[in-house]
């Protein structure tokens, strides 16, 4: 940093070197967050992606689902997504319940409770972000203002005010609006870059979750015409085909 510039922070007014010192926490912690935040996401997409190929090209959903459980505590996104939904559809079989729209309504649920608690592990501290980004302006220009006060309230003592007596005490104010700018730019670009790339990871989920949905509404439909009774089959035979001679008619 420049040494005139140190200069001025260290002959600022107390109240102006606070706020100065707020800004500066608020910048690293901004800068903290977005670069943990880039290395989660693009962790989880890696992963998504790496799943996503692995459930479309596995032949036995069952041992893929034992594969997700045996890796629980690390696995995450899509997988845990997957896992719940699976879980849950083999649970109600066992139950004993076969009505295609109870097992895919449960199935369902448990997806959705999954994929909200990705949404917020992903969103987490995000607003942090924008909270800087909004905030670290008007502190700044909070710091100028108390500056710009403190240094005229010091010219009520001196005859003869000139620029050289009033610049200093006006740049000292100054450079508090340059260090919230500067805290503020970088968590914003950092909030909106983050929320598009997590906006569309979890667009990925909700498409993978749409596409196991549909295998699962397959083999929902599957187990409930095996368990049908055969006397409830020819009933609903006999009404189509009523149907269609009325039709005909």
């Amino acid at each position: 940093m420049d040494s005139g510039i140190l200069d001025l922070i260290l002959m600022a007014s107390p109240v102006v070197q606070i706020v100065m010192l707020i800004l500066a926490i608020m910048s690293i912690a901004a800068w903290t967050v977005a670069i943990a935040k880039s290395y989660q996401v693009r962790k989880s997409a890696d992963r998504a992606r790496h799943f996503e190929s692995e459930f479309w090209e596995a032949h036995d959903l069952t041992n893929l689902y034992y594969r997700v459980e045996a890796t629980r505590d690390s696995a995450e996104g899509m997988a845990v997504i997957f896992a719940d939904g699976f879980k849950e559809f083999m649970r109600l079989q066992k139950q004993g319940v076969t009505h295609s729209s109870d097992l895919l309504a449960g199935a369902q649920r448990a997806m959705k409770i999954a994929f909200n608690r990705q949404a917020d592990s992903l969103e987490n501290r995000l607003p942090f972000l924008a909270t800087v980004g909004s905030s670290a302006p008007y502190i700044g220009l909070f710091g100028t203002v108390w500056g710009v006060m403190h240094a005229f309230q010091s010219l009520g003592n001196v005859q003869n005010a000139t620029l050289a007596t009033v610049a200093p005490g006006i740049s000292e104010a100054l450079i508090a609006t340059a260090l919230g700018l500067f805290a503020a730019i970088p968590a914003v670009i950092a909030y909106n870059r983050m929320s598009a790339r997590v906006d569309r990871l979890l667009g990925d989920y909700e498409n993978f979750a749409e596409g196991f949905m549909s295998i699962l509404q397959r083999q929902a439909h599957l187990l409930e015409a095996k368990t049908k009774p055969k006397t409830e089959v020819k009933s609903e035979n006999v009404a189509q085909f009523a149907a269609a001679d009325s039709l005909n008619v």
